[in-house]
């Protein structure tokens, strides 16, 4: 039983049938699903939820779906570490990582959002699918369309990561690398999707994908006992996954499962593309664009489609927001290795070099309680830590070579 009303435009409030459509004809705002909540709350229960199977399908009377589920069935519920030995390193009382460097199958949030957008575009008749990505959008889209006997073709910046791309071919999806940057990657896919009955998961069935974070900030408030923490730390690419954790929790305060939301959003980008932080920096509601010039390439959108929210968010939140260089980047990447046994990419790599930088400017209290938004696996951006890291000893195979070396470089 589905408990979507239909869509709403953001901006002037227009509403829209449950149908194949994004942006508002009359203002050319972005759309949202609009849920019944008085009709959940009555079915919707913490007991209820916890019968139920790990993964992000437990709070489906919060997803957008008229069917069963198709996709994703493995997905979410990804871990919420309690970081001891981070908190040792930053000098901070409690501070957890939630960990979607492990989500099933891709290793990376992204997971989350395709499981939506595949199983609704299936409910809307389509056989082919496709998407605009920096990486982790192209491995999951690809992934779980072949899980699920679809069509699909991937459109990525032509200088994507090598990881990325043979994580993307591997499932036989059809990948076309575009000569320009994800924004103009993001443009010609407008195009095709105006041309062809595809549905390309983060363009015409976006308002869809885009709830598929919610189940993010739901497991958060789950996994903390159903409070919700005093902080949390975001990436901002697209600026979706922010301001859906930010509507997650609402929506939870209005089912009655958590106390009214105090929680204060951060927004985390790389000085090589940051016009997120910058507008929040500058208290402006202006996103001006910029060309992306950073390692951490899964951030790199430099005309965010939904930055407004994301600046918004944070507003709303009275939080803040933090760029970090690429140096950064690769140092806060190690230190969340050497202190928690995870490996992240490099938007994990900017979210927590953003966190140490708030922490140490006394944004961010050291005794509340915070959470990081680790969205990636580092197994797909090893070039970006590969030069700052030890040769491995080469030895002969024998024990005498191996207490010779020993002692080399233990000295």
């Amino acid at each position: 039983m589905s408990y979507v009303l239909g869509l709403r435009c953001r901006e002037c409030g227009r509403e829209y049938p449950k149908d194949v459509l994004f942006v508002c004809e009359y203002c050319f705002g972005s759309l949202e699903v609009v849920y019944d909540y008085a009709k959940i709350k009555k079915i919707m229960t913490k007991k209820e939820i916890s019968k139920r199977p790990y993964n992000l399908w437990r709070y489906r009377e919060l997803l957008p779906l008229d069917k069963e589920p198709t996709s994703g069935l493995h997905s979410g519920f990804t871990p919420l570490v309690r970081a001891h030995n981070l908190a040792d390193y930053l000098g901070v009382k409690e501070i957890y990582i939630k960990d979607d460097s492990v989500s099933h199958p891709t290793l990376s949030f992204k997971d989350r959002v395709v499981a939506v957008a595949l199983s609704k575009a299936k409910e809307f008749g389509f056989n082919t699918v496709a998407c605009a990505s920096t990486g982790n959008l192209a491995n999951s889209v690809s992934a779980q369309s072949a899980l699920c006997g679809l069509r699909s073709f991937i459109f990525i910046p032509a200088d994507l990561e090598m990881a990325k791309i043979v994580s993307t071919l591997v499932y036989g999806a059809s990948v076309v690398a575009v000569e320009g940057n994800y924004d103009e990657v993001n443009r010609l896919c407008t195009e095709i999707a105006s041309r062809y009955r595809w549905a390309f998961v983060n363009i015409n069935i976006r308002p869809y994908y885009a709830e598929g974070s919610k189940t993010f900030g739901f497991e958060i408030a789950e996994q903390l006992g159903w409070r919700l923490p005093q902080n949390i730390v975001v990436p901002v690419a697209g600026g979706s996954l922010i301001s859906k954790i930010w509507k997650a929790f609402q929506e939870l305060y209005k089912l009655g499962f958590v106390d009214k939301p105090r929680t204060k959003v951060y927004a985390a980008q790389a000085e090589g593309c940051s016009p997120v932080v910058t507008a929040i920096k500058e208290n402006s509601e202006i996103i001006k664009p910029v060309k992306p010039k950073t390692i951490a390439k899964s951030l790199a959108i430099g005309n965010p489609a939904d930055g407004y929210y994301a600046v918004s968010t944070v507003k709303e939140s009275r939080g803040s927001g933090e760029n970090v260089s690429d140096e950064e980047i690769v140092e806060a990447i190690q230190i969340l290795a050497k202190t928690e046994g995870i490996f992240t990419e490099t938007a994990g790599g900017v979210t927590l070099a953003a966190t140490k930088k708030l922490i140490e400017n006394k944004i961010i209290p050291k005794d509340e309680s915070i959470v990081v938004s680790i969205t990636g696996n580092g197994l797909k951006t090893q070039d970006a830590v590969i030069p700052k890291l030890k040769k491995p000893w080469r030895i002969k195979p024998s024990l005498e070579s191996f207490i010779e070396n020993l002692k080399i470089h233990e000295e």
